[in-house]
């Protein structure tokens, strides 16, 4: 669980309890930008071993491509870029011919 998804969780769980308070009167609400401001008060900081611990769950849950698709995957970019660097080429080479013989004499 990540940090946005507990803070979510928190607000939630902050709304509930405040529902089943009992109190019929509505609540009255900060603006946005004073609710951020406190949230930024009152949160601390992550710590690096927290952090590392949530990048590796957040790296488990990829999807990592196997041998064969890697392979493939780099054939299809190089092959592209063979293609690319070679249309440019021949572009370029076309594009000076025909400038040189517009302003031949």
């Amino acid at each position: 669980m990540n940090r946005q998804t507990k803070r979510i969780t928190q607000r939630q769980e902050a709304h509930e309890a405040s529902e089943t308070n009992g109190s019929s009167a509505p609540v009255a609400t900060r603006p946005v930008a004073t609710e951020r401001r406190a949230e930024r008060r009152s949160t601390r900081r992550t710590t690096p071993m927290t952090f590392l611990r949530e990048v590796r769950d957040e790296l488990r849950q990829v999807a990592w491509p196997s041998r064969p698709e890697v392979i493939n995957y780099s054939m299809v970019v190089l092959f592209t870029l063979v293609l690319m660097v070679a249309l440019i080429f021949v572009l370029n080479f076309v594009f000076g011919k025909a400038v040189l013989f517009m302003f031949q004499k």
